[in-house]
């Protein structure tokens, strides 16, 4: 289901404001305008946050387009990452319509590797799980790498950036390779955008991992595919398993758990490594064929629970979640039966 009770979301045809109150089946929704209740189709509505950064408004004053090739050089250059990973950043697109509003029109989508490694990456991009862009090139120490532009309206279809990273020039002590991905949420999105405006910057960052990871014992054997031509990876399906970290069937998702020194981040930040690690153990349980699994996020304002429970909607090899009571937890976690 794409909402929820209590979301606030915008009625496309009268362009009002409205808020969730009931769901009715998988197509309707009874929302609320002014106090004033009415059901509504699913298609007919959307989040708000695509109108604050999309709406054209009237104005009587013409001014000329700003093409992105016109931007400053040094509009891009604002945000200068430490020498401390690897990073996946964004740099939101604006166009001026002809009204002379600012309308956020794509994303550009760059890699940044701020290691001394020179590193080759397979990159992929899919939206609801249907792939759309696949990429395999080199990343050398201290550069970035402009991957693509994103159109900004594909936030809506849950994006996912998987990218697998191998040294360009392999060592003994490191690992053959590592493999990461990230899936852009709307909202968050949103949010990054209106802190990066305050502050005057032009991009936000998502960091991929410190350093390139050392070797460890029993690290899955592969090899590249010569004659597929992509230089996909094959595994052993019938090992893979055992090279797997190992299930747990309870993930504890309170920050202080997750890192000893977290005071510095952002809530943004905090809420982007409790959704990934969600994500990592899930995608673990699923691997291990686990029956079900225990996510603990605690009460506070429900925000973490509003999130894994809208990424749990989305993926199919969940058969249900629950939010009750517990002794152990309180209403503190949810039970995933996969």
């Amino acid at each position: 289901m794409k909402f929820e009770i209590g979301d606030k979301v915008t009625v496309l045809h009268s362009n009002e404001e409205a808020e969730v109150v009931e769901m009715i089946n998988d197509k309707m929704v009874m929302v609320q305008v002014r106090g004033v209740k009415f059901p509504a189709y699913i298609d007919q509505l959307d989040f708000p946050y695509f109108k604050r950064f999309t709406e054209k408004k009237s104005l009587p004053l013409k001014k000329s387009k700003t093409f992105v090739d016109q931007l400053p050089l040094d509009k891009t250059k604002k945000i200068q990452h430490p020498m401390d990973g690897c990073w996946l950043r964004i740099l939101p697109v604006s166009d001026t319509d002809e009204f002379g509003d600012e309308v956020v029109e794509s994303l550009k989508i760059y890699l940044v590797n701020h290691t001394e490694k020179n590193l080759v990456f397979q990159y992929k991009l899919s939206y609801a799980g249907k792939p759309d862009f696949s990429l395999t090139n080199e990343l050398g120490a201290s550069k970035d790498f402009y991957l693509h532009d994103m159109p900004f309206e594909n936030l809506n279809d849950a994006p996912l950036f998987e990218i697998d990273f191998s040294l360009l020039q392999p060592e003994k002590s490191k690992a053959t390779h590592y493999e990461t991905n990230l899936r852009l949420r709307a909202k968050q999105v949103f949010s990054k955008m209106d802190e990066i405006r305050k502050k005057g910057e032009a991009s936000f960052a998502y960091k991929l991992f410190d350093k390139y990871p050392d070797r460890v014992l029993e690290e899955d054997k592969s090899e590249f595919n010569s004659s597929g031509g992509r230089g996909d990876k094959i595994y052993d399906a019938k090992q893979s398993r055992h090279h797997l970290e190992p299930a747990k069937y309870e993930v504890d998702l309170h920050i202080e758990k997750l890192v000893p020194q977290w005071q510095h981040l952002s809530n943004f930040e905090i809420l982007t490594l409790q959704l990934n690690t969600l994500e990592k153990y899930l995608d673990l349980a699923i691997a291990h064929h686990q029956h079900n699994l225990i996510v603990i996020h605690g009460v506070g304002t429900g925000k973490l629970k509003d999130e894994i429970h809208e990424i749990l909607k989305s993926r199919r090899e969940v058969r249900s979640f629950i939010n009750q009571y517990d002794p152990r937890y309180g209403y503190g976690a949810t039970e995933i039966f996969l």
